[in-house]
This record gives structure tokens, C-alpha cells and sequence, in this order.
């Protein structure tokens, strides 16, 4: 229930600037969507099966953050953003001025949004949408027990994580200067902070966390992780052993970032990308101006955790387009 309110908030936009408001979704194609249905289950999410994909939603909120399609190989489709009504005209003006060739939306597909590519190439899709990223930080539970009782479960009686919401996904890209400027100056999206050309994190102008969209260097694009926003330390923590006792041990955390502040636990997929478990990332309110940084490698990842695994940031997207 806490996401339902969270979510409820009276959304605000930022006056006199054009920009999106949400990640809305994205869609990603498996070799095999089963793999799919039954990795996402045990992460926690709930699966749908719609219209020959598989829909994936966290529980008690009817939108559908993300679909799997099958297909030859792992391949990030298409990412969607959600704009407010009255900005559709002003975004389809500004594609015209910049030159940007408009697309047909996907074979099976109706939209009245706009369709066109970034620059590695992923499909991008902008349409109306109600606000699905936060109007304010999304709350956490409490870090303290109360004295005089036992304040965790059993191990046996801890209830399954269940994600409350899409946070945010860290795509890969060929060039990260190139890709700061195209999601400012198209999307209207803002920096938050950056690593140099390795890593840049951008947030949405009407309020979001410190990040809706990352993005990582790499010699071609694709999904490195998708994001979920959970309520607590313990739920990363539970989520985490669940998914290794079901045979998904291999990951990164528990931890905690630098830059968005967030826990974390990293689960991979069956394709080599990961599941996010994250909680209590910075959040940047829509009338605040965050002084974004060039932050050094050493400060820039984690404040602490285990080692990384040295695979963690390959792309096994290009990987498989090269053979």
C-alpha cells in the first residue's frame, strides 16, 4: 500500500519546460519467454501473459512496467516514456526542428505516440501517459527495532520480496557525451552525475529519483539491469537468498551505490543481464536544481559491498550480435 499512495501524490510539473515525466516501460526479447515468466516470479513481480508476450507488473498496481517477447536472441526492443497531453505537439515540433526521422511504431503496435531512434540505435517511444515515476521519495522502513521484543521473523516465516515499482534501467551505449546531450536535449531529461565518458545518470525534470536512466559505455547498445524499488534493507536481503536458494546465486550486493545513494543486490537473468533489488535512492523534487558532478572512478560506484564480479558490466547484447 505504501507504493499505491506514493504514486497518488498530486503530480507537479516544472512551469515553462518541456520534458518527460516517466520511464514508462520497456520491452525486451528472450530466446525462450518461459525462462522469463519463471525468473521474474521468483524475483517477485507478477506475469501476464498479453496478446503473444509476457507482461510483467508488481503487485496490487495495474501498470505494466515492462513485456518479454520472444525472439532469436536477448535484445532490449524498445524503451517508452510517458509525457504530460499538452507537451505531445510541443515534442513532435521539436523532432521536426532537430531533424529527427519519425518512425512507424512496431509491427502489431497502436499509438498515438512518436516514434524514432536514439543514437546507438534504440527504438525510443514518446507518448501520453499518466505519471508513473514518483512525486516524492518513496519511503523506507524503519532501520531500528523496537526494544523489549524480537524484531525480525524467522527465516522459514519472512515474507517473499514483492518490487513496488520500476526504478529505473542502465542501458548500454557507445558514447556517453553523445548520449547525455540527445536524452537532454530531445527527451528533456537533466544530469545527475557522470564518471567521466564511463557512466552517466539522468533524471526526469518533474520529479523522480536521482536516476529514471543510466547509461554505461560498451561497444554497442542493450540492457545492462533494470531496477526495482523495494521497502527495505531486509526485503533486498530476502529477495536475494530466495533467488539463490531457487538457483539465481550469481550477483553483486548487498551494497550500497554513491551516486543515488541506493542499497542494492544485483540478481542475473538467464541472459546475462540483472534484476535490481534497490531501496531509499536520492530523490530529486521537481522544483529542485541538482548540481550534477564529474565524479572520479574510485567515487563513483560503490561506498561499500563485496567485490565486483569481473563480468559484471560486459555486454553480452553485442556479444551474441558478433557471432
Amino acid at each position: 500500500m505504501t507504493q499505491i499512495r506514493s504514486m497518488a501524490q498530486p503530480v507537479r510539473r516544472r512551469p515553462g519546460e518541456l520534458g518527460v515525466h516517466s520511464l514508462d516501460h520497456f520491452t525486451l526479447v528472450v530466446p525462450d519467454a518461459a525462462d522469463a515468466e519463471k525468473f521474474y516470479g521468483l524475483f517477485g513481480l507478477e506475469t501476464r501473459e498479453e496478446n503473444g508476450s509476457l507482461g510483467l507488473y508488481t503487485r496490487d498496481h495495474p501498470h505494466r512496467w515492462f513485456s518479454v517477447a520472444e525472439g532469436p536472441r536477448k535484445k532490449l526492443h524498445y524503451v517508452s516514456f510517458g509525457c504530460f497531453e499538452e507537451d505531445l505537439p510541443k515534442f513532435k515540433a521539436r523532432l521536426e526542428t532537430m531533424r529527427i526521422d519519425r518512425l512507424d511504431p512496431p509491427k502489431g503496435f497502436e499509438t498515438n505516440g512518436l516514434w524514432f531512434r536514439d543514437p546507438d540505435g534504440t527504438l525510443i517511444e514518446l507518448h501520453v501517459a499518466e505519471k508513473s515515476s514518483p512525486s516524492e521519495k518513496t519511503q523506507v522502513g524503519p532501520f531500528g527495532g523496537k526494544p523489549g521484543v524480537a524484531n525480525a521473523p524467522a527465516r522459514s516465516k519472512a515474507p517473499r520480496t514483492r518490487p513496488r515499482r520500476l526504478a529505473h534501467i542502465l542501458l548500454f551505449t557507445r558514447d556517453i557525451p553523445r548520449t547525455i546531450a540527445f536524452y537532454r536535449d530531445v527527451l528533456g531529461m537533466r544530469l545527475s552525475d557522470r564518471s567521466g565518458d564511463v557512466i552517466a545518470f539522468m533524471h526526469g525534470i518533474h520529479g523522480s529519483d536521482h536516476h529514471m536512466i543510466a547509461f554505461v559505455k560498451s561497444d554497442g547498445p542493450g540492457l545492462h539491469h533494470c531496477s526495482w524499488d523495494v521497502a527495505s534493507i531486509d526485503d533486498i536481503g530476502v529477495g536475494a537468498n530466495f533467488m539463490a536458494d531457487k538457483g539465481f546465486a550469481y550477483g553483486w550486493g548487498l551494497g550500497r551505490h554513491v551516486l543515488g545513494s541506493n542499497y542494492f543486490h544485483y540478481v542475473r537473468d538467464p541472459w546475462g543481464s540483472y534484476a535490481e533489488y534497490s531501496c531509499d535512492i536520492d530523490y530529486i523534487p521537481v522544483d529542485k536544481d541538482w548540481q550534477d558532478a564529474d565524479h572520479p572512478a574510485e567515487d563513483s560506484f560503490y561506498m561499500w559491498g563485496p567485490a565486483v564480479p569481473q563480468d559484471f558490466a560486459t555486454n553480452f547484447e553485442a556479444v551474441e550480435k558478433q557471432k
